[in-house]
C-alpha cells in the first residue's frame, strides 16, 4: 500500500524530536496514531522516519469524518426566534435532495473500515512487542472512553442543574437527546475493538468466510426485526454491520484494495449502490441513511463496500495531497483531538447558541440563504471551542503506557467489569436516551471502569494468551 512522505523543517524537527524524545506517548500527530507505531522515536530523522512508513491517508479519512459529522450537525440544528418563542427546526432535512445526499454524507461504515485498518496495525503492533488480547482490549478502551469523563461528569452536572431550576421536562428531554446522540459511537466502536483479537484471528484463517457470515448474520438480525416487529432485535445487529465494516480494514491493512486495479473497484462501488436501490425500495429498509444507523442495518454494510472501494480510486491524489504542508497541518491539527471534537461539538454547539440567544445575537431564519451563509462561519467557530476544549481537556486524552517488562494487564473478570462500566453507559444512552440518570452513571462508573484497566498485575499472576 503505498504510503505519504513527509518533509520536515527543522523547526517540525526539533519539536518533533522533543515530544517524541524517550518515546512519549503522549504526542499523537492525528486519531490514527493509535495504530501504534513501529518503533520508538529518539531522534528527528527518526520521527521522520516513522511518518513517512504511515499511511496519512488514514489520518484524513479519519478526520475529515469527525469534521463532516459535525458539520452536518451544524446544518441540522436552525433556532429560529419568534413572537412564539424559540423554536428548532432540522433546515438539512427539509432539503428535496436530503435523502439521497446521505448516500454519501453517511460516513460512519467508512469510519469503521478505517477503525478496522487502524486496529489490523495496532494489534499486529501488540503481538510483535509480546502484547495479547488483553493489553489491546486495555489500551483501546482507555483511548476511546477516557475522554468521555469529564463529559459525562458535565453532562450529569448540566441536567441536574436544569432539573432543580424547574427546566420543562420536554424542552429539558429534547436537549438532552440532541447532545447525547452521538455517544452510540461510544458503545458500538467499544464493542467492535474488544472483538479485534478474535476477529483478525478469524480474519487470518478465512477473511471472505468470516465476512460472508457476517453478511449473513447482518441480514438475518434484521429479518426477525421485521418479522416480529421488535425494533430492540435490532441492537443485536451492533456486532455484525460494524465488525463487517471492521473486516473490510482488515482487507485494506493487508493491502488487498490496493491490489485491485481501478476499473474493479469502480465496478464494486458502483454494484455496492446498485444492490442499494432495490434493497432501500421494498418497503423494509429506508432509503434515509441515517435512519438506517441506530441500531445498524444491513445496507450499512453494503455502503461499507462502495466507499472502502471509493477510498482505494482516490488514495493516490490523496497521498499527493498529504504530501503538502498545508493538508498534513490541518489533519495533525484536528486529528489529535478528534475523539473529544467529536464528543464535545453537539453540547459545545447547544452551548453556543444559548450564549448567543442571551447576548440577543440575532438568528437568521433556519434555511433562508443567510442562514446556509453563515454555516461555514458557524463550523469554524464550533471548530475553535472544541479545539480549545480539548487543549484544556489533555489530560483524558493520554493513551495508555506500554506495560513494562514483568507486568501485565488485569485478568480477564476485571476486563469484563471495566468493559460493561465503559461501554455500558453509552449503550444506555443508546437505548434510553441521556437524561440526569444515564448522565450520572456514566460519571460514576466510566472513570470506575477507565481505572480497573489502567491498573496493571505482576506477569507470573496473569496468564498472557
Amino acid at each position: 500500500m503505498p504510503v505519504a512522505e513527509y518533509d520536515v523543517s527543522r523547526s517540525d524537527r526539533d519539536r518533533l524530536e522533543r515530544r517524541w524524545e524517550g518515546g512519549n506517548p503522549r504526542y499523537r500527530p492525528a486519531m490514527s496514531m493509535q495504530q501504534g507505531l513501529p518503533q520508538q522515536a529518539h531522534s528527528a530523522q527518526d520521527a521522520r522516519g516513522i511518518i513517512a512508513q504511515r499511511d496519512l491517508v488514514v489520518d484524513l479519512i479519519r478526520t475529515a469524518c469527525v469534521v463532516l459529522v459535525v458539520f452536518v450537525h451544524v446544518t441540522m440544528v436552525g433556532v429560529a426566534v419568534g413572537a412564539g418563542g424559540i423554536a428548532v427546526t432540522s433546515p438539512l432535512q427539509e432539503l428535496p435532495w436530503y435523502v439521497a445526499a446521505t448516500w454519501i454524507g453517511q460516513v460512519m461504515p467508512l469510519f469503521f473500515v478505517v477503525g478496522g485498518f487502524a486496529s489490523a496495525v495496532g494489534w499486529r503492533s501488540t503481538v510483535a512487542r509480546g502484547g495479547g488480547a488483553r493489553d489491546f482490549m486495555a489500551t483501546r478502551l482507555v483511548r476511546l472512553f477516557r475522554p468521555a469523563i469529564p463529559l459525562f461528569a458535565v453532562l450529569a452536572l448540566g441536567l441536574g442543574v436544569a432539573t432543580l431550576l424547574g427546566t420543562p421536562p420536554e424542552l429539558l428531554a429534547e436537549v438532552a437527546f440532541g447532545i447525547g446522540s452521538p455517544l452510540w459511537f461510544l458503545a458500538a466502536y467499544g464493542i467492535t475493538q474488544c472483538c479485534v483479537p478474535v476477529m483478525m484471528r478469524l480474519h487470518e484463517r478465512a477473511p471472505w468466510r468470516t465476512l460472508g457470515a457476517l453478511l449473513v448474520l447482518a441480514a438475518a438480525v434484521d429479518g426477525v426485526r421485521f418479522a416480529t416487529g421488535t425494533a430492540e432485535v435490532g441492537l443485536l445487529n451492533l456486532g455484525p454491520v460494524w465488525l463487517f465494516a471492521q473486516q473490510l480494514g482488515f482487507l485494506w491493512a493487508d493491502g488487498w484494495f490496493a491490489r485491485r486495479s481501478r476499473v474493479l473497484l469502480v465496478a464494486v462501488a458502483v454494484a455496492g449502490y446498485g444492490v442499494l436501490v432495490p434493497l432501500t425500495s421494498i418497503g423494509l429498509w429506508a432509503p434515509d441513511m441515517l435512519q438506517d444507523l441506530n441500531p445498524p442495518m444491513l445496507p450499512l454494510a453494503v455502503l461499507a463496500i462502495a466507499q472502502a472501494c471509493l477510498v482505494q480510486v482516490v488514495h493516490a491524489p490523496l497521498t499527493r495531497l498529504m504530501r503538502t504542508r498545508a493538508a498534513q497541518g490541518a489533519v495533525f491539527l484536528l486529528g489529535r483531538d478528534g475523539m473529544t471534537i467529536y464528543l464535545w461539538h453537539l453540547p459545545l454547539f447547544i452551548a453556543l447558541n444559548g450564549v448567543a440567544l442571551l447576548v440577543g445575537v440575532p438568528f437568521p431564519a433556519p434555511g433562508s440563504p443567510t442562514w446556509w451563509a453563515t454555516r461555514g462561519v458557524a463550523l469554524v467557530v464550533l471548530l475553535a471551542v472544541a479545539l480549545g476544549t480539548a487543549r484544556a481537556l489533555r489530560r483524558f486524552d493520554r493513551p495508555l503506557p506500554r506495560l513494562v517488562p514483568g507486568t501485565d494487564r488485569p485478568a480477564w473478570p476485571v476486563l469484563a467489569v471495566a468493559a460493561l462500566c465503559t461501554i455500558g453507559p453509552a449503550f444506555a444512552v443508546m437505548q434510553l436516551h441521556l437524561s440526569f440518570g444515564v448522565a450520572l452513571l456514566g460519571a460514576l462508573a466510566v472513570p470506575v471502569g477507565v481505572r480497573l484497566l489502567t491498573r496493571t498485575v505482576p506477569t507470573r499472576s496473569a496468564a498472557r494468551i
